[in-house]
């Protein structure tokens, strides 16, 4: 009897240990059971209309480009224009010394007054048999010599006036009063360029064209309609340029270096602010995709291969991972081509703490930008 004090005792302590082991069992098993289940951010993914642009760098060329360049030989005697002005169709440039030519056009003037003369009387003479017939065909054809003598003289006169071929910008000029220049001389004594409309030569791979094409081909994409041709400019500074332009052409061959095709759009230019030699980057609209997947970037990553990779909530709230196939990105935005579908949950935020298989719990993500919460029909948030 004397031990059931210490007995009492020992019993009352495992008793009090067992309590406070399975205190701290349930403490533990506490925040297992939270990790089991982490809250992730998602988004759900929608298709809609997409119009697929084509970003391509590519360099404004003039319109129309004349070198000036004389057409008979001489000293300049002025020069009528302002370096860097506008310069109308038929405006005369420069003045070539004129004295060699004016002096010539007379003494053609004078052969053929001589020339009609004698033709005149032989033609007289002719029908009273005073003069053969070879003679006066041969004073016939004396004037018309010398009436194409005084023709030929009259142009080369009027050449010593330098006229602008075209109507446009004139640059420098590379002669001065005084200097000779001779016809057919190969350096330009200056250059017209017309700049309004002005043209923008860019290239795109053949492989992207290709397609493209297949792809409309196929219905998978639509014709952008009216607008298919359309073209807008990205100009050097990032500024977007105010005029849309519209596409001319295409190359009919492939640069074997490059295995690029070159297009060529025509852009109004009214205040000039598109200058020859300006590199650019043109946007142009390549059709519709009636039903596209976009993904904001946040949800895309990378696996170790570089494949792009996403992970989805499903319907029994597991995670999944896909594979993705993306073409282009547009603004934050990937364009799907394979991998994703309407009504994916994405899961945007929390991609740190969630594996594939993982039971999660969902909430609205919280980490896009009020431009990636709402695309429009062009992919961009509103």
């Amino acid at each position: 009897m004397q031990f059931k004090p210490v007995v009492t005792a020992l019993v009352s302590a495992v008793a009090l240990a067992t309590l406070l082991s399975g205190c701290d069992k349930k403490e533990e098993a506490a925040p297992q059971q939270a990790q089991q289940a982490p809250q992730v951010g998602v988004v759900t993914l929608k298709a809609q209309p997409y119009t697929l642009t084509s970003e391509l760098p590519g360099r404004t060329t003039a319109y129309r480009v004349a070198e000036v360049r004389p057409q008979v030989n001489g000293i300049i005697l002025k020069r009528l224009f302002k370096e860097g002005t506008e310069v109308k169709a038929g405006q005369q440039l420069y003045q070539i010394d004129p004295s060699v030519y004016e002096a010539n056009l007379g003494s053609s003037q004078a052969t053929l007054e001589s020339a009609k003369s004698l033709a005149g009387r032989y033609k007289q003479l002719i029908d009273e048999q005073a003069v053969s017939r070879q003679e006066y065909d041969n004073a016939r054809s004396q004037q018309l010599q010398a009436e194409a003598s005084v023709k030929s003289a009259q142009i080369d006169l009027r050449y010593t006036k330098v006229l602008a071929p075209i109507s446009g910008r004139i640059g420098r000029s590379d002669v001065t009063e005084g200097a000779l220049v001779t016809n057919g001389q190969t350096n330009a004594m200056a250059t017209i360029q017309q700049l309004d409309p002005i043209y923008v030569d860019v290239t795109q791979s053949s492989a992207e064209m290709l397609r493209l094409r297949r792809d409309l081909d196929s219905g998978k994409l639509q014709k952008a309609g009216d607008n298919a041709a359309s073209v807008k400019l990205t100009l050097e500074d990032g500024s977007e340029y105010a005029q849309a332009g519209k596409l001319e052409f295409s190359e009919v061959s492939v640069d074997q270096a490059t295995g690029s095709v070159t297009l060529r759009a025509v852009f109004p230019n009214p205040e000039h602010v598109l200058l020859p030699g300006m590199f650019v980057h043109a946007k142009l609209q390549a059709g519709v995709r009636s039903e596209a997947i976009l993904a904001p970037q946040q949800g895309v990553t990378r696996d170790l291969k570089g494949t792009p990779t996403a992970l989805i909530v499903n319907k029994d709230n597991k995670v999944e991972q896909r594979e993705l196939v993306t073409t282009r990105t547009d603004g934050a935005y990937w364009v799907i081509e394979k991998g994703l579908n309407a009504g994916d949950r994405l899961i945007t935020e929390g991609l740190q703490y969630v594996k594939p298989g993982a039971d999660v719990t969902v909430k609205d993500a919280g980490n896009l930008t009020p431009a990636q919460s709402a695309p429009d029909a062009n992919g961009k948030g509103k």
